[in-house]
């Protein structure tokens, strides 16, 4: 028989005050915004480079943006798609098709031709709302005849930008950029469009819970991406589960930093839904690598919150106008770390630089999206992604079956349920058999919980190493090498090694000034650090390490270069001797 959530082991390790679970209200997901107008209308819901877009500006634009979609023959249950980067006009968007209701597909800027037509193939969308730069490509995929898409809205940078900005930008950056293009006739532009909606009765559509709000893709590094299907209370549920973690926000008065992009599952939960559930306003950031705009937006609109990617935090510590103490940090209260693991060295310099407080969390794009996370205040144990959120369920279970729960500290896999996690993928029902089992998500990823209820994700099942029988998890390696001086980011993965079958290989960015280290300096280190099995015998040095838009390392990309560069065989033995 289940234990009750209040006899579960992580809620006694929860910061004062976070309840044991989250009471989950049959509302859609724009709820939220509409009682941010009602309650703080004149409030500003969104700061874009200068210009501020209050509640009643936010809803009103989205009601709009509904009435014209219903005014274009959109009807409850159709899907569109956002195709562009973090704008303003991306959130107006959002809350305008759920308020239509409609099924939002947010689809990364910087897909290839053939990954957008299979997302727009797949989903059935007809209407595509996307930034001017991006229009061409769209166009080409669409003249293709593999989709159902037929109604585009463009919308261009400057259209929200504050007016001095906004000439300038249309002067002397919108052509170079690729933003100046022409709308083929029967598309609109978003002003249009707006325009359009505003002359329109709204949509007379009733939206529950229990309609489908999002269709979030997945990554697709396995094959093609599928669509996770998000309910509208997966995605309340979640933005609850994280306003009663972060205890000392303040309704109508926080801010938060929107510099994680939109179209992603983390960044429209913890920055697109998140801010109007807890009556703030999110400063959105349209190029999350810019780190300058980064630094300039914090010091100049003083955010209490950063939900971020460990790549962005390593970025601001090594910043030499930050160490030149040139921008005042000192504004962030705490920051929720997501996508990538958080390294220890990255946790306390970027605590110590701000004062602030930086925790690791956890979760998936089929859990919309955090169920993890270490408590703001409370022990954040080294490795830890940290607890499951109010009203998450989680086990570890034999990584063969599925079927067994393991005790306290076995390795296996995590798996969850609750009420964020997803209905299933869109169109696959074989693959959503395999990761929904009786409710539970299976994550495929290896883990293990102590008795505090503290999890750890010891790495993904296929990102195991086995090098001579034994098994090498890439995040306890990639650990050790942070914290050797000269290494300002890491990577490891397995490779293949004739000798061993795989064997354990580094990629390395330097920190400047330590251009003389040497691959053999940091393998004989390690030795020191590691058991004889589990240290590095290739270290590669890089000026970068490739990575997603969400700041997640590419390690596959990295093990096919080296794949392709050592030949198809076995690959290299080893290069140090043990």
């Amino acid at each position: 028989m289940s234990l009750r959530y209040s006899d579960k082991p992580w809620v006694k390790s929860y910061d004062q005050g976070v309840p044991a679970t989250v009471e989950v209200p049959n509302h859609p997901v724009q709820h939220f915004l509409e009682e941010g107008a009602r309650r703080i209308p004149n409030s500003p819901a969104i700061v874009f480079q200068g210009r501020e877009v209050s509640y009643q500006e936010l809803n009103d634009t989205a009601d709009a943006i509904a009435a014209g979609l219903a005014a274009n023959g959109f009807k409850k249950g159709d899907r569109a798609v956002i195709y562009m980067p973090n704008l303003p006009q991306f959130l107006m968007i959002y809350y305008g098709i759920l308020k239509a209701g409609g099924i939002v597909i947010a689809t990364n800027p910087l897909y290839t031709e053939r990954e957008l037509q299979h997302q727009l193939k797949d989903c059935g969308s007809e209407t595509v709302f996307v930034l001017s730069r991006y229009y061409p490509l769209l166009k080409k995929v669409q003249k293709s005849g593999e989709t159902k898409v037929k109604r585009v809205i463009v919308t261009y940078i400057k259209d929200y930008l504050p007016g001095v900005k906004s000439v300038l930008y249309g002067l002397l950056k919108e052509k170079k950029a690729g933003d100046r293009v022409e709308v083929a006739p029967g598309d609109l532009t978003l002003k249009d469009f707006i325009a359009v909606g505003k002359r329109s009765p709204k949509p007379n559509v009733t939206v529950t819970g229990d309609d489908i709000a999002l269709l979030q893709y997945t990554g697709g590094t396995t094959g093609l991406s599928k669509g996770a299907i998000g309910l509208h209370r997966n995605l309340v549920a979640n933005a609850l589960m994280v306003s009663k973690w972060i205890t000392d926000w303040e309704y109508g008065r926080d801010s938060l930093l929107g510099a994680i992009p939109l179209f992603h599952s983390y960044g429209m939960v913890t920055a697109g839904i998140f801010p109007f559930c807890a009556g703030g306003k999110v400063i959105v950031i349209p190029n999350p690598r810019d780190l300058h705009d980064v630094l300039e937006s914090i010091n100049k609109y003083k955010p209490a919150y950063f939900p971020g990617v460990p790549a962005m935090y390593v970025g601001i510590n090594n910043h030499p106008d930050v160490a030149a103490g040139k921008y005042d940090l000192s504004s962030i209260r705490a920051c929720i770390s997501g996508s990538a693991p958080l390294l220890q060295e990255t946790k306390r310099k970027f605590e110590e630089l701000t004062g602030g407080k930086l925790v690791e969390g956890y979760g998936l794009t089929e859990s919309h999206v955090a169920t993890h996370a270490n408590p703001i205040n409370g022990l954040n144990p080294p490795g830890s992604i940290g607890l499951p959120l109010p009203g998450v369920e989680a086990r570890i279970v034999d990584p063969v079956e599925g079927e067994h729960e393991l005790p306290i500290g076995g390795l296996g896999e995590l798996i969850m349920r609750g009420p964020t996690i997803m209905a299933g993928y869109w169109n696959m029902p074989n693959e959503t058999a395999v990761s929904l089992r009786d409710g539970w998500l299976y994550t495929g990823d290896i883990a293990r919980m102590d008795e505090q209820g503290y999890f750890y994700i010891e790495d993904r099942k296929k990102d195991l190493i086995i090098c001579g029988g034994y098994n090498v998890y890439p995040r306890e390696v990639e650990e050790v090498l942070a914290r050797h001086p000269a290494v300002l980011e890491v990577t490891v993965a397995g490779v293949p090694d004739a000798k061993r079958g795989e064997t354990v290989m580094a990629w390395v960015v330097k920190r400047p000034g330590q251009e003389n280290v040497t691959e053999k300096d940091i393998i004989e280190w390690s030795k020191g650090e590691l058991a004889a099995y589990k240290y590095p015998r290739i270290i590669e040095f890089r000026n970068e390490l490739p990575k997603t838009t969400v700041g997640k390392i590419l390690k596959r990309e990295l093990v096919r270069e080296h794949k392709e560069h050592t030949g198809n065989g076995s690959g290299p033995r080893e290069k140090a001797a043990a």
